[in-house]
């Protein structure tokens, strides 16, 4: 007999949802920003960086303009104890 689920879907929802989401919505809105007339293609979160008092979420986004495709490394630093963004950084790669 399957078992039954106890948890709601919000429960797992929030449970599914990486701790760096909302930190790639913003790499991404502010990509989308600095690049307005390309599209982004691929998007990977390369992990986190944690300090004393600052944390660094690291990403790579892919992008297309016309025929040209390039990657964006993009650093967002914040608080860690109140996640306030202090900077973010980008960084254009042809790899």
């Amino acid at each position: 007999m399957p078992q039954e689920n106890i948890f709601s879907k919000e429960q797992r929802q929030y449970e599914e949802t990486p701790s760096y989401a909302k930190w790639g919505r913003l790499a991404m809105s502010k990509t989308k920003e600095k690049y307005p007339d390309a599209d982004i293609i691929d998007y990977l979160h390369r992990g986190k960086e944690v300090k004393e008092t600052y944390s660094v979420e690291k990403f790579k986004l892919w992008l297309r303009k016309e025929n040209h495709e390039f990657g964006v490394f993009i650093d967002l630093k914040f608080e860690t104890e109140t996640e306030k963004l202090i900077d973010i950084t980008f960084t254009e790669t042809s790899q």
